[in-house]
């Protein structure tokens, strides 16, 4: 695959969704963003603002998650994260989809789910995560199609959060395939070194989410 590292930093959302994140914590993470000039960092919406205030100045974008990590919210809680989250300085929104719904057959709930947190974006970017572990070969087909509906940009394999496993090449073919050329597909959860980066990519993916991007890139560099 021919790919230079600015291409492969411009397909990165550097990320850190861990619960004890600190202030030194973000502004490291907004640092490297800068230096590696890293598509989004992606955060946690209490550190929105302060991620936004820390690339003032850059072409750095700020990714909130959005009903994270279990997606079990009401339509209406995410709705209000996504436009307090938008009011921080949010340019893209990564929201769980409500997977109970989807396993219990309320697709219109789940469109209607995922419409909300559209519209609340005013047309900023938004991923819809999976978590592809938890879905059969059909459910995983069904999200696709009901978040292209929706009017997603993305949709995205995983949280990356919990025991379960993170994207597949699989499970990121799949995707492609199912959403077609003009959507996006995010791989996230397990992304720890440049190989599977790179595999990820050629399943079909473009856009990686992964904590592990500074190590990712410095292996490329020294290649």
């Amino acid at each position: 695959m021919n790919i230079s590292p600015d291409n492969l930093a411009d397909m990165i959302d550097h990320t850190n969704l861990n619960a004890g994140v600190s202030e030194m914590n973000i502004k490291k993470l907004c640092d490297e963003a800068v230096l590696y000039n890293f598509k989004c960092v992606c955060v946690n919406p209490a550190n929105v603002s302060m991620a936004f205030e820390n690339l003032k100045g850059s072409k750095i974008g700020v990714c909130s998650v959005i009903g994270f990590p279990l997606g079990a919210v009401t339509t209406g809680d995410k709705v209000h994260e996504t436009k307090e989250a938008v009011l921080n300085g949010a340019s893209e929104l990564d929201m769980v989809m409500n997977i109970g719904q989807l396993k219990s057959g309320r697709k219109d709930m789940v469109k209607q789910d995922i419409q909300g947190v559209v519209e609340a974006a005013g047309g900023r970017v938004v991923k819809v995560i999976l978590e592809t572990a938890l879905l059969s070969h059909e459910e995983k087909i069904d999200a696709c199609i009901i978040a292209r509906e929706a009017g997603a940009d993305f949709v995205k394999t995983s949280t990356g959060f919990g025991d379960l496993e993170g994207a597949t090449l699989g499970d990121v073919e799949l995707l492609r395939k199912t959403v077609g050329k003009d959507m996006g597909v995010k791989a996230s959860g397990g992304i720890r070194d440049l190989k599977k980066a790179l595999d990820m990519l050629k399943a079909g993916a473009n856009r990686i989410g992964t904590s592990h991007s500074v190590f990712i890139m410095d292996e490329f560099k020294s290649k």
